[in-house]
């Protein structure tokens, strides 16, 4: 097997290639770092012939980098992502895995479980992020019906699991319980179905081979609050700081359905928070 993979080093791309490496899986990576730009005309040089997939995880990759720079955003996600598609048409690649992110789902509530089926209003997304993400989607599942190879669109959950700069509210907030005397979020019941990179990156190479056309979500098991991690938090490191609420009628729940990618890849998260958080402490 030979995977060629964008965004190479970044947070998820250097643990996909670390557990590529460790599954003997042979791997090209191309990163920006390394003077990759999916918008170059000559990157098809870069794409080993006949690979078994293209996995792009390249690009700008959150809301806050994205906000108010629309044209950065569309000429990176959206015609980056085209160029990459023409290219890897062009050295006959077996198939396109794309990462996409749950904030292309609109008008979230802890109620609803957001599966791939959900239907998506796009007048509802003031996202500069998740609309570039939904126009790719829109695009690959163009290509595909116009004879493109298999297409597998990820929607990856909010991944935790950084020792860096980056962090997820996850490792914020148990530095904080850690730190501080007093810890402060805008509502304790806000929250998401976090998921570690490591899972991320096993369900990334458990959908490789799959044929047709499919959007799988990469999420967590289940709906975890502030609430839950500060809590979690306090117990491993015997803590009990003060905790407060700016803006508690004000809350934020993405709840996100994992029932397709446990059928279909026969994959399942094995990093759960609490596990996250003791390797931390």
């Amino acid at each position: 097997m030979k995977l060629f993979i964008t965004g190479s080093d970044g947070f998820i791309g250097s643990e996909l290639m670390s557990q590529c490496e460790g599954r003997g899986i042979e791997t090209v990576g191309a990163d920006v770092r390394s003077g990759f730009d999916v918008r170059l005309k000559d990157i098809a040089e870069r794409i080993p012939k006949e690979a078994d997939a293209v996995i792009h995880l390249a690009g700008l990759s959150n809301d806050t980098v994205c906000k108010n720079r629309g044209y950065e955003c569309f000429d990176t996600n959206v015609l980056g992502t085209l160029n990459l598609m023409e290219a890897a048409m062009v050295r006959g690649a077996k198939q396109f895995i794309f990462a996409s992110t749950e904030w292309v789902y609109d008008n979230c509530t802890a109620e609803e479980q957001k599966t791939e089926e959900s239907v998506i209003n796009i007048a509802n997304h003031t996202s500069e992020y998740a609309l570039s993400k939904l126009v790719s989607e829109a695009n690959l599942r163009q290509k595909f019906q116009n004879g493109f190879c298999p297409v597998t669109i990820l929607r990856f959950g909010i991944v935790f699991g950084s020792t860096g700069e980056k962090k997820s509210a996850v490792e914020s907030l148990f530095l904080m319980v850690k730190e501080k005397e007093e810890v402060s979020v805008g509502s304790l019941e806000s929250g998401r179905c976090f998921i570690h990179v490591s899972d991320i990156a096993s369900g990334i190479i458990q959908s490789v081979g799959l044929k047709d056309f499919n959007i799988i979500n990469l999420a967590g098991d289940k709906l975890i609050k502030l609430r839950d991690i500060i809590e979690v938090s306090k117990k491993i490191l015997n803590k009990n700081p003060k905790v407060s609420e700016s803006t508690p009628r004000n809350v934020s729940v993405r709840n996100i359905s994992n029932t397709k990618a446990r059928q279909l890849l026969g994959w399942s998260p094995k990093m759960t928070m609490e596990m996250w958080l003791h390797k931390l402490a």
